[in-house]
């Protein structure tokens, strides 16, 4: 969708932003540009739009060289958002959202109609804050807002400048989380510039990691973390930079260990009997379609009634596919040994620090050799 062929950009008192800069964004992917201030991220997205016009090179759009498009057509096909923002004061939201459609020739009643259903989707309702102005609103609400807009006219492409920088950690999580739900709903192509390596990891579908004008290296979050091309990548990702793995490398059922299980409806004198036998401390308790609904210890059961009527709930549980970060936080939240993994309700396995770890080497090992994690084998601290 997006492609640069030997892009420079070099002004006249001889500053040279970006150099030779050829890589390629596809149809559907979300890319996100990082590195420290004053390397050409910005630039480098502000020439797809032509607010930069590149000093040599190509930039295709679609296809289409955009240095043979008038400006004017191409920044509206293109959606732009901000740290700033940049809603007019005057306006109210909803009106605010419906600016690019209506610069386009959108009537009124549709162009409305496309921002009330764009801020529903950015999770604010346009009944309670279509027409509020953007002073009441928080920087949060404020910076969906810039989403929405930018969104309303339906483009295919968006450019994204620290579009969450100017906002307290905790809500940019939040607005990450959003847009990562809503990119999944849309499918947009976007280009986002951060200079957060834990902003890029967790949005990006691939990450470009700038030197001085130039990509250092452009790969998954995963490969990135897993195998820095160069020192300066693994200087720029930081010395932690196993940990921030964590929070791209999901759980896969592979991972799991199998603990004993009783059933919720079995007499308890007869699941402790069979974990004695096992040798076992504790089991699972799932009902007859395999759903969880617990867990219980050998010194909980006596010899009356169900297992289910001596069961403990199970708070420490992760989806198959969270990342191990999440499985990791969970595991200290609860102060437990292992976590469960569910796919929906049914009960999967057990992921235990060690199958943890374990996890992190095959995904980082099957990066390295191109291979699916399945397929990677070594010596375990859990098969120790």
């Amino acid at each position: 969708m997006i492609r640069f062929e030997d892009v420079t950009k070099r002004y006249p008192d001889g500053t040279t932003a970006v150099d030779g800069l050829s890589f390629e964004v596809s149809e559907g992917e979300l890319v996100t540009l990082v590195g420290p201030s004053g390397c050409g991220k910005t630039t480098t997205m502000m020439m797809v739009n032509r607010l930069t016009e590149p000093t040599s090179g190509r930039i295709l759009l679609g296809g289409e060289d955009v240095a043979a498009v008038d400006p004017v057509r191409l920044r509206r096909r293109i959606g732009y958002v901000i740290q700033q923002v940049g809603l007019f004061p005057h306006r109210t939201v909803l009106d605010n959202t419906a600016t690019v459609p209506a610069l386009i020739g959108w009537k009124k009643a549709r162009a409305r109609a496309r921002a009330a259903e764009l801020l529903d989707l950015v999770g604010l309702d346009p009944a309670t804050y279509g027409q509020r102005y953007p002073e009441q609103l928080s920087g949060g609400q404020r910076q969906r807002v810039g989403v929405a807009r930018a969104l309303a006219a339906d483009p295919p492409v968006l450019l994204m400048d620290e579009p969450f920088g100017a906002v307290d950690p905790v809500v940019r999580v939040q607005l990450q989380d959003e847009f990562l739900r809503m990119q999944a709903a849309v499918r947009k192509t976007v280009l986002m510039v951060t200079h957060d390596i834990e902003e890029a990891v967790r949005m990006g579908d691939r990450i470009a990691v700038y030197g001085q004008g130039r990509i250092e290296q452009f790969d998954t979050p995963g490969a990135v973390l897993g195998s820095p091309a160069t020192p300066y990548v693994a200087s720029f990702v930081g010395a932690d930079r196993g940990l921030k793995r964590l929070s791209v490398t999901e759980i896969e059922p592979g991972d799991l260990e199998q603990p004993p299980v009783a059933r919720l409806d079995e007499p308890a004198g007869r699941a402790a009997a069979e974990l004695r036998a096992q040798g076992a401390r504790w089991a699972v308790v799932l009902d007859h379609g395999g759903e969880l609904h617990g867990w219980v210890g050998i010194d909980d059961l006596g010899t009356d009634g169900p297992v289910g009527s001596h069961a403990h709930r199970m708070n420490a549980w992760v989806p198959v596919g969270a990342p191990l970060k999440q499985a990791f936080g969970v595991m200290l939240q609860h102060d437990a040994g292992w976590v469960a993994v569910l796919d929906g309700a049914r009960f999967l396995g057990v992921l235990t620090p060690a199958k943890l770890h374990e996890a992190l080497r095959r995904s980082v090992d099957a990066d390295a050799l191109g291979v699916p994690r399945d397929e990677v084998r070594f010596d375990s601290v859990a098969d120790a």
